[in-house]
């Protein structure tokens, strides 16, 4: 269900089956890597500079530990490699790692008990108000025997039915998920040229990048296309067979005719968690009771490993019946893969709907999914900038922030195009709170003509009104950011002693009553960016990286989108803004970064022996600079790292009027 209706499922199951029966699942927070150095240098009675700076230079779990890499990390976080306390800090900090933290709530699993539920176990308020939780996680239910269901929330959902209610608001056209048209040959085309940002499911780089090969014409094909990119299927090497033989590169055949029916639908590629326990059964000769148990021990793999006491018995078993070695060790790092991250077909059928009906929506009506997904932050993998710059690039007039237009969410206004614009919403201002938006739009009437009108209508704070000025939301009040945030600081001085919510207002030491909004000096451009950026999260007037572009080329740099016009194999010298970081547990050490500038992203690929060396600028750099060489795959474009360079320099040119540099946060998946 929509995850914005979270609460409301959960307090229904309260009362629909009575506290005194069901309760919340609990589950175990471990220490992670980031959490063991900060609590541990905490402990020392390091200071919060200190903390956040250890914790930036934590990345995973290191392969290897040895004092060498524990002084780099040191130096590289300005500290001293050389204090024995620091170095404790780091050794401590490692032992911690996987250590239980603390008890939490489980995201959506309810344990319903046909009697009272406290005869059976412990029932206790949780941190949130009107939640109640077990004291028990899944395992430990799992053993006892307990019903849990799993009530879970999707964001994407929560982005369909907005679209669905924008569709047929603005374009009379009352759909849902039942009613979508089928196979729309362009919605195919769209996903076969990789462009799937903000598709559900299919819009991480590795997605992206197996697209164009993978080709998806038909809904089967996007069930292949969701579940493929998963760990079982990697780990068990099933992804190149299964491509080469759609392709026609690799003849179909099949271990067996009695395994025909178990692998038919995927091209004799086992895919699926069930084709994996099907494979244990008839291939194997498990019988059922063993093949349950095996199950049990896939769910359980991340904790106790029992999985592999199951190889000796799958491996003999699948020999004994004339299947070749290598392939019955393939469907057994498979099963070990799904231990992790198991996906049956129905599970992968029913995220491929949700593909289908997020990417029709982006390739017939991009405004309506634009303004949707920006409704249903936060989700995915991009940032409202990058969600703002797709849908720019498709052809979406996107209008900014307006006290007398915009709504709390984003909304869809009149163009003279064939499609609405999209006009961003106030939430996306960062120091206004919902109640504050919505009273602003509430006591709108036939708009606002000065500002003193929102403060006699709406009475909201003076943080509100100046995090709208520094937005630039005055706009239609003939304001620019300056001229507007030097009206709320006056006003809120002279209604200091009047309105005694502007008391703590930040007073410029400089501000006289002489001062006018029209004497003000005009803000260049790199400002106004700044300002954008340090307020909403993102400009409209320019990127970033174009802005600073003059600054950086004269040093031998290019821009990201150099890379798309530039032949197979050459070497470049590019830097961006970083939007994204993994390090998926299946790519062995190997860091995927994007890079971004005013007409694009490009991928970058760091191989693991770069990833320790170039450190620094790998895991902390808002502007990276690389050198290396591109890789052209038809419509797949890479970029090889050979250098990386922490590029932040160029940030003191892109500052606020308070000296500040915007805040440009990227979105790290560990």
């Amino acid at each position: 269900f929509e995850h914005q209706r979270r609460e409301e499922v959960i307090q229904y199951i309260y009362h629909r089956y009575g506290r005194h029966r069901t309760g919340l699942a609990a589950t175990v927070i471990s220490y992670r890597s980031k959490s063991a150095f900060v609590e541990t240098a905490k402990a020392f009675g390091f200071n919060r500079d200190v903390q956040r700076a250890l914790s930036t230079q934590v990345w995973g779990r290191p392969k290897t530990v040895d004092a060498e890499a524990d002084a780099r990390m040191l130096k590289s976080a300005g500290l001293d490699p050389h204090d024995p306390l620091l170095t404790m800090v780091i050794r401590l900090a490692r032992q911690l790692h996987g250590f239980p933290r603390h008890l939490s709530q489980h995201v959506g699993g309810f344990v319903i008990a046909r009697t009272r539920l406290d005869s059976l176990c412990v029932i206790r308020p949780a941190a949130m108000q009107a939640r109640t939780i077990v004291e028990w996680d899944k395992d430990d239910l799992n053993a006892l025997g307990l019903l849990k269901v799993d009530i879970l929330a999707l964001g994407m959902l929560t982005c369909l039915q907005s679209a669905f209610h924008l569709l047929a608001r603005h374009y009379e056209r009352p759909l849902t998920l039942a009613s979508l048209p089928p196979e729309d040959k362009s919605t195919y085309d769209m996903l076969c040229r990789g462009q799937s940002i903000g598709v559900f499911q299919v819009e991480s780089r590795a997605q992206m990048a197996m697209l164009p090969r993978l080709q998806p014409r038909c809904f089967h094909d996007l069930v292949i296309q969701v579940a493929i990119v998963r760990p079982g299927p990697i780990q068990g090497d099933m992804v190149h067979p299964y491509l080469r033989r759609r392709s026609g590169c690799e003849t179909v055949d099949y271990p067996s005719d009695e395994l025909r029916d178990v692998l038919e639908r995927t091209l004799g590629v086992p895919l699926f968690q069930e084709q994996a326990m099907k494979i244990a059964i008839v291939g194997a000769g498990f019988s059922a009771a063993e093949a349950d148990r095996l199950r049990r021990a896939m769910a359980t793999f991340r904790k106790n490993d029992e999985i592999h006491g199951f190889f000796d018995k799958m491996i003999s078993g699948m020999i004994d019946r004339g299947y070749h070695p290598d392939f019955a060790i393939r469907c057994f790092r498979q099963i070990e893969g799904f231990g992790t991250y198991g996906f049956p077909e129905s599970h992968a059928a029913s995220f491929a709907l949700l593909v289908y009906a997020s990417a029709w929506l982006k390739c017939h009506y991009p405004d309506v999914f634009s303004a949707a997904i920006l409704n249903a932050q936060p989700m995915g993998f991009y940032s409202p900038s990058q969600l703002v710059a797709e849908a720019k690039r498709s052809g979406v007039e996107v209008r900014s922030i307006d006290v007398n237009y915009s709504e709390w969410d984003a909304t869809l206004e009149p163009s003279t195009h064939s499609r609405h614009a999209l006009r961003l919403g106030l939430r996306l201002v960062k120091e206004i709170g919902e109640t504050e938006g919505r009273r602003i739009v509430a006591c709108r009437n036939d708009g606002y003509q000065r500002i003193e009108d929102i403060l006699r209508r709406a009475d909201v704070s003076a943080r509100a009104l100046e995090a709208l000025a520094r937005g630039d939301g005055f706009g239609s009040l003939g304001l620019t950011a300056r001229q507007a945030l030097w009206q709320v600081r006056k006003l809120a001085r002279q209604n200091l002693h009047a309105l005694p919510l502007f008391a703590t207002s930040e007073q410029p030491e400089d501000m006289r009553d002489t001062a006018s909004s029209y004497s003000l000096p005009v803000a260049g451009l790199g400002e106004k960016v700044a300002q954008d950026y340090q307020s909403t999260g993102l400009s409209l007037k320019a990127h970033p990286v174009d802005v600073l572009a003059p600054f950086f080329t004269v040093d031998g740099w290019q821009t990201c989108s150099d890379v798309h016009h530039a032949r197979d194999g050459r070497r470049l010298k590019i830097l961006g803004l970083v939007t994204m970081r993994q390090r998926p547990g299946t790519a062995n050490g190997t860091v995927f970064i994007t890079l971004e500038d005013g007409q694009g992203c490009v991928n970058i690929i760091v191989w693991e022996k770069l990833v320790e060396r170039f450190r620094q600028a790998v895991i902390a750099s808002r502007f990276l600079g690389v050198k290396g060489w591109l890789q052209k795959q038809g419509q797949i474009v890479h970029f090889i790292a050979d250098a990386l360079y922490n590029c932040d320099h160029y940030l003191e040119m892109l500052q606020t009027a308070d000296r500040q540099a915007p805040q440009l946060k990227s979105r790290d998946f560990h």
